[in-house]
């Protein structure tokens, strides 16, 4: 019998046409990764770390796979390169950015891969849009809901919801 995992996933975009590059991710993530099973709605943010750049569209979204978290990392990155991410500054402008927040309650810490992802808990625009489709799932490290995290969160960063 093969394992499904259940993670969580957090997609920004802030170049080019926004929710269409959010949407075509989503796709990609179905096709090549697993069933996205929920996915919140979109909500404009203003940037984190780098502020001297256009606002970004988010959003998470839920995915059953039978892929590891090494296998969905890779996969996500593979997307990024075929929908031309390209990253010149650190936390700058990218028309995607796929990132792991969670899978299951696994804790890992490799290399070239964090799951809890380890920003989660300073970010507004992690945490609102989780906080929508999964807001009593209990983070493995800090054993507190999305919603109490969210509680916790210093960030003071607005974040919106996109009117559809």
């Amino acid at each position: 019998m093969q394992v499904m995992f259940t993670y969580y996933l957090h997609l920004g975009s802030n170049v080019g046409d926004r929710k269409v590059m959010l949407l075509n991710a989503i796709d990609a993530i179905h096709q090549h990764i697993g069933k996205v099973v929920k996915k919140s709605s979109i909500y404009e943010t203003e940037p984190w770390g780098l502020v001297d750049q256009p606002n970004f569209y988010n959003l998470a979204i839920e995915v059953l796979s039978k892929l590891s978290p090494e296998e969905v990392c890779l996969t996500t990155k593979d997307i990024e390169k075929e929908m031309e991410r390209k990253k010149e500054i650190h936390w700058g402008p990218r028309n995607i950015d796929i990132d792991i927040l969670y899978c299951d309650d696994i804790i890992l810490k490799s290399e070239k891969l964090t799951i809890p992802h380890p920003h989660i808990y300073d970010r507004n625009f992690v945490l609102i849009p989780m906080m929508e489709i999964a807001g009593d799932f209990i983070d493995p490290v800090k054993i507190l809901s999305i919603d109490e995290l969210y509680e916790d969160c210093r960030d003071t960063n607005e974040v919106f919801i996109l009117e559809e």
